[in-house]
């Protein structure tokens, strides 16, 4: 008989439940955990400084290095919260979130998109037919309410499969709407897909077929919400619908009249990349790298992105530039800068003047090195669309896996916190606690919902276009505003959330190759991703 020794550290992935009760175990109250870390660094005064005597201590004097009982006091500030853009039809045509969050009640969206020809297809057995008429239809509703064009009518009844009959029915299906569709020079715009409350790899390989084999938008629900028909759900799912169909959501007011400093005067893009590693325990799969950017101007709220597969853990993105000898053609260049420029210049009819590029899941150790891999990379590509085409660069880092916590100085003062006792979305902190001679800064842009806020770190790397501390930090927080999936500030400039959610999607595109977690040998060269079909690309796919 075996038994497992107690007290060991699990590595693997814990599951969605599991996830759910830790957090619900760890969260504390900001005032909560203040109170505890001011215990636990008492108690460690108590046993360790006096013990140890730093306050004596020569080095520690000659280095001027001074140990506190008590919590660091910053000076901060509080940025003012963006007016928003909505269409002139709705009976509130602009909007001043309150705390870091608003609604749709009275307003529509600034640009809805168009949705003519849909059909919908259930993988959960319990779910009839005019039940998922019912959902669909008060779903089309709910878009047309917010500002969409959106057909109250299917293309095709609904219809149902089995999950383990994925791939054949999606391909049945859409070869069905398209038999009927393409004599009419139409295609179909989306797809909606009911899924069971838990499916396991279903949602995965959903998306691997639609975005990558079949180029078709989806939009998946879960049966628990079918039968409830929340209008609040259908409303946030009308508004991920929008921007996967090539809509906008809202617009920042001072993007529309050309008020944002740095942005508004000359054509500028908005990168940003992230790179997400395997799971513990997935010791050879490769990581995926995602790049998304602005391809609007001056609105800067539409975003296409880009995926790739690089190595094991590899952090540095292999494919921002590359180029291949061909016999013919000589010198061919790529990658994925190379490609949303071009796609940025399409979309606007003018190339970039300025580069903001929002880099997330950098270590502080990592710093010079991603700079110059992914700096020279920018560059090449830039000068591969045109001789001595160099437009300024602004390289930043974005960190949320830090330590750094801020704590309103008055927890008995409500003007100081939202709701959750949490410090007010837009403070900004850009000293002491900062690096003394390079640009950083601390953003709390989101109002807390559980347990304590923790504000992203901003660390300036390259900064060609000389932007000042507020202009940068009011971009930054006046992007977080204009996140399409709900109507709330967001922790991380959208950019950075994109990437991260491209990135993350990305995973499932290899997933029946590599579902065993490490089937790829060590050293073997990465598999490509399958390539995503190029309509899928110009839209926000991932959100």
């Amino acid at each position: 008989v075996c038994k497992i020794v107690e007290g060991q550290r699990y590595s693997k992935r814990l599951s969605e439940k599991q996830i759910a009760f830790l957090l619900n175990v760890t969260c504390q109250q900001p005032k909560d955990r203040e109170l505890n870390i001011i215990q636990v660094v008492i108690l460690t005064s108590m046993i360790t400084v006096h013990h140890n005597a730093y306050h004596e201590d020569p080095y520690a004097r000659e280095f001027g290095i001074k140990i506190s009982e008590r919590l660091a006091s910053v000076e901060a500030r509080v940025l003012p919260t963006p007016w928003l853009k909505y269409h002139d039809t709705g009976r509130e045509r602009d909007c001043l979130p309150r705390v870091g969050q608003w609604n749709m009640i009275n307003k529509k969206l600034v640009n809805g998109g168009r949705v003519n020809n849909w059909t919908c297809i259930s993988f959960e057995q319990n779910i009839e037919e005019n039940d998922a008429h019912g959902f669909c239809r008060e779903l089309a509703q709910m878009c047309q309410t917010s500002g969409m064009e959106f057909a109250l009518e299917p293309v095709l009844h609904p219809s149902s499969a089995r999950p383990d009959h994925v791939e054949r029915a999606l391909k049945a299906l859409y070869h069905d709407a398209m038999n009927k569709l393409q004599p009419q020079g139409k295609e179909l715009d989306l797809l909606i897909v009911i899924l069971p409350n838990s499916n396991g790899s279903l949602y995965g390989d959903l998306k691997r077929i639609c975005e990558t084999d079949l180029g078709l938008v989806s939009q998946c629900c879960l049966t628990k919400h079918v039968f409830k028909r929340s209008r609040q759900y259908l409303a946030n799912v009308a508004l991920k619908i929008n921007v996967k169909v090539g809509g906008r959501n809202t617009v920042l007011m001072d993007a529309l009249s050309r008020r944002i400093p740095f942005v508004s005067d000359q054509p500028t893009i908005i990168f940003g990349a992230d790179v997400t590693h395997p799971h513990p325990g997935e010791d050879s799969s490769p990581s995926i790298a995602a790049v998304v950017a602005s391809q609007d101007w001056p609105e800067v709220t539409k975003y296409a992105g880009l995926v790739c597969a690089q190595g094991h853990r590899q952090e540095l993105i292999q494919d921002l530039f590359k180029d291949r000898q061909d016999p013919q053609r000589g010198t061919v260049a790529g990658g994925m800068i190379r490609e949303l420029l071009i796609s940025f210049k399409r979309a606007t009819g003018q190339k970039p003047q300025r580069i903001i590029f929002y880099r997330d899941g950098v270590s502080e150790g990592q710093f010079h090195q991603v700079l110059l891999h992914e700096l020279t990379a920018i560059r090449k590509a830039c000068a591969s669309l045109e001789l001595n085409y160099q437009p300024p660069v602004t390289f930043v880092v974005v960190q949320k896996r830090h330590h750094t916590r801020l704590f309103a100085n008055n927890h008995k003062d409500p003007r100081s916190m939202d709701k959750s006792g949490n410090i007010l979305p837009g403070t900004v902190v850009d000293s002491m606690i900062c690096h003394p001679t390079e640009f950083d800064f601390y953003l709390c842009s989101h109002a807390g919902i559980q347990g304590t806020s923790r504000p992203a770190h901003y660390h300036v790397l390259w900064d060609e276009n000389n932007f000042t501390a507020d202009a940068l930090q009011t971009l930054t927080n006046n992007l977080c505003y204009t996140y399409a999936r709900c109507t709330r500030s967001v922790s991380i400039v959208p950019p950075a959330y994109y990437a991260h959610l491209a990135a993350f999607r990305a995973r499932f595109y290899m997933e029946p190759e590599t579902s065993d977690g490490g089937s790829m040998t060590t050293g073997a060269a990465v598999r490509p991703l399958p390539a995503l079909k190029e309509n899928i690309k110009r839209v926000m796919f991932y959100c």
